[in-house]
Formats: C-alpha cells, sequence, structure tokens
C-alpha cells in the first residue's frame, strides 16, 4: 500500500477527535488526493481545534451525528481508536464492501523504518517519550544502527501518517500503543519489531468485559511479530509482574526471537544517581527504556547525559509550583488506581524520614475497576481526599474500608 492508493476514493474518517489521531488520518487523506468526509458525533465547538487544523483542506464533515449512507458509500473508513469494533455503523461499511481500517493499520503498512513498539497499563508515555530520548542521543553516532528517531501513536498529538514520508528505512520509530490501536493493528497481524510491555492491571473493562480478555489484547504485541533467524525480533518484558514473567517464559525459546526482560533494580547506580523522575515506578521506566537502548549501541556517556536531561511529561506526577509551603503536582494523566498509587508512593519517597502531608484530587468516569488496593493506598498516604466524577462514591467506600486520619470531601 502507499499513498496513491487513496487517490480518488471515497475516505470516511469516523471520529476526528481532541488528540490528533482523526486529525492526522484525515490530512492523509486529504493530501494523498482522496474524497474525504469526516464524521464525529461531537459539535463543531467541541472539534474546534482539530477543525481549524483542517481549514486549509477539501474535507466535506459530519458533526453531531452519524449517516448509515456515509457508511455504505465510503470506500475506506478510517476508524479512531477510541471506537468499539462491534460499532454498528462499522458493520454497515464492511457489509456494503468497505475497506475497514485506522490510523495505526496504515502507519505499519507504510512505514519502511524500525517500529519499537510500548504498552502496558501504566507507565506507556513516559517509557516511550524516555526511550525515544535516549535513542535521539545516539543520532549522528559512528555505528549506532539508525538514523533518526521519530516518536508518536497514543501519546496525542503526535503525527503519524503525515510524517511518513519523511521516514527512511534505518530511522526507528518509537511508538506508544494503546489496546485499543493493538486491537486495531491485529487485524491485519501487525507488531512492532522491538515490543515492550510495561505492565498488567485491570483497565478499560468497560470495553474488554474481563481482565483476561484486556491481557489477550495486550499480548498481540508479542504474538504477531514477524519472527525471522536471520533479524531476531525483540520481546521485553517486565521481571517484576507476573503475568509479563509468565510471558517472558512462554515466548523465550522461540526461533527468530530475542527476550529481554528489565527490573527498576536493574538501573545502573551511575544512571540512577542523575535521574530526576521520583519513584520505584519511575526506575522501572527508566530500566525499559534502557532494555531498548541495549538493542542498539549508545555511547553510555550520550545515554548517562540524556537520562539527566530528560525532564518527564506534562500532567504525569508533575510538579507544578510551591506556596506557602505547599507543593502542588499535577497527576491528571493517572486514569487507573496503580498509577495513581504510584504517585502517592513516588511522592512520599521523596520525603525520606517524614511523612507528607498530602491532599489528594481525584475521581473520573467509571471503567469498571475495583478501588479496594487504591483506597487503602489513600487512607495510610493522604490525609484528605477531594473525590470528583462518577466514581467518587466508590472510591469514598474504598478509603473508609480502611481505619484512617483521611478525611473525604466531595467537590
Amino acid at each position: 500500500m502507499n499513498r496513491a492508493f487513496f487517490q480518488g476514493k471515497r475516505v470516511l474518517v469516523m471520529g476526528l477527535g481532541r488528540f490528533g489521531g482523526g486529525l492526522d488520518s484525515a490530512l492523509f487523506a486529504a493530501k494523498a488526493g482522496a474524497e474525504v468526509c469526516v464524521t464525529d458525533l461531537a459539535n463543531e465547538t467541541e472539534l474546534a481545534d482539530s477543525l481549524e487544523k483542517l481549514k486549509d483542506c477539501d474535507i466535506e464533515y459530519r458533526l453531531g451525528e452519524h449517516c448509515e449512507g456515509d457508511f455504505r458509500q465510503a470506500q475506506i473508513l478510517i476508524v479512531n481508536p477510541a471506537v468499539p469494533p462491534n460499532n454498528k455503523y462499522i458493520e454497515t461499511a464492511r457489509k456494503a464492501g468497505c475497506l475497514i481500517t485506522s490510523q495505526m493499520e496504515l502507519f505499519f503498512q507504510l512505514c519502511p523504518g524500525r517500529i519499537i513498539g510500548i504498552t502496558g497499563a501504566n507507565g506507556k508515555s513516559t517509557t516511550s517519550s524516555l526511550a525515544a530520548h535516549l535513542l535521539k542521543s545516539g543520532c549522528g553516532q559512528e555505528g549506532v544502527g539508525y538514523s533518526n528517531t521519530f516518536l508518536g501513536g497514543n501519546i496525542g498529538h503526535q503525527p503519524l501518517l503525515d510524517i511518513v514520508d519523511q521516514i527512511a528505512d534505518d530511522d526507528v520509530v518509537v511508538l506508544e500503543i494503546s489496546n485499543f490501536q493493538l486491537e486495531q493493528i491485529a487485524q491485519i497481524q501487525a507488531a512492532p519489531n522491538i515490543a515492550l510491555i510495561t505492565n498488567l492491571t485491570a483497565n478499560h473493562l468497560d470495553r474488554h468485559g474481563t481482565f483476561e480478555a484486556y491481557c489477550c489484547v495486550k499480548e498481540g504485541i508479542f504474538q504477531y511479530q514477524k519472527t525471522d533467524a536471520g533479524t531476531p525480533v525483540v520481546s521485553i518484558f517486565n521481571a517484576e509482574d507476573p503475568i509479563t514473567c509468565d510471558w517472558y517464559q512462554k515466548y523465550l525459546n522461540g526461533q527468530g526471537r530475542q527476550c529481554l526482560a528489565f527490573s527498576a533494580d536493574d538501573v545502573p547506580d551511575e544512571y540512577a544517581k542523575v535521574f530526576r523522575l521520583p519513584g520505584r515506578v519511575n526506575r522501572s521506566n527508566l530500566a525499559a527504556a534502557l532494555a531498548i537502548v541495549s538493542c542498539f549501541k549508545i555511547d553510555p556517556k550520550r545515554i548517562k547525559e540524556a537520562v539527566q536531561s530528560f525532564r518527564g511529561l506534562p500532567n504525569r506526577c508533575q510538579f507544578i509550583a510551591e506556596t506557602n509551603g505547599v507543593r502542588w503536582y499535577d497527576d491528571s494523566k493517572a486514569t487507573t488506581p496503580v498509577s495513581t498509587m504510584a504517585a502517592l508512593n513516588g511522592i512520599a519517597e521523596t520525603k525520606r524520614g517524614q511523612t507528607p502531608f498530602i491532599v489528594l484530587v481525584a475521581g473520573g468516569y467509571d471503567k469498571q475497576i475495583k478501588f479496594a488496593e487504591l483506597g487503602c493506598c489513600i487512607a495510610h498516604r493522604a490525609k484528605a481526599a477531594v473525590l470528583i466524577g462518577q466514581t467518587s462514591a466508590k472510591i469514598a467506600e474504598a478509603i473508609e474500608s480502611t481505619p484512617s486520619g483521611c478525611t473525604i470531601h466531595y467537590a
């Protein structure tokens, strides 16, 4: 497949969204000469930022609704990963003989470079950004094994299809891949050359139903790797996670595959001393990134300098300010109990010898995840919890099940 495949075809982009995936697909199809229509249940006001970036493209819009006729007439349907695969409009397009694909599927089919894919329940974005940061430190070094480094995928607002022509066969691309995107690339049995899983904890059960089904989707990142004895694929597992440990043993002796495992304890002291992000969870993220880097020949001095210069990502236990002795952290990307617990424990670790007075603001939409362990952690770590959203009552119940001095408030 190449850009010419889209020339003159009727392409329907389902789900423009606000995080860049639909925007990237629409731009790609329009520049490839397709007749593009974008359909989204959100209205023009809600999608204003994305629409502004498409203002110079010849695109038709169907906003605030979906129309079956659009799906029956489309020749190619590019589906946003947030749309469940059993959506009735996708089935309409399928029955009409439409080619159904996604941004991530198209990228895997078009990208000439070596793809490094990172998935997991928590730590994907930090690990992906850190791995790309370390790999960029090797650019220009003789014998390193690649020329340029690109970063994209589920990390948000990073174009993929729009830059695919800039990627050469000796470049590397680091992708954060969500479980929804793994579902999509499984349709074409695609997977990265180097695949890593950060960990596995219950998430998105509102879509997958069971933890087992969720894990099955995640395993696809290894299951569909194209093994080759001449150029082995690399599969990287978290040695501290019981499920991924089992997967390590499962794939260890496969032909055409190199298996690696990482742990927070693996980080060499020279790197740990200069790493700025707090907590054991972030050391595990660093260990994961270093496992990826070990597949290439980067000078250790360059790696150390890159480790020291990495500042972390916005909204991920990000220190914002200190006012009147109160330190404010933004961890709004922590959308699971495990990631919230990691932040609470990480902040506590930075106050050795003290018990920090933590006020936690938490809550959100209900993904059908249990909060018992989180409640216990909040009860032990926080002095007060301000709860918001659909899950506020469930989190409160979990906190109250552990006797503590944590007071609960609702916003």
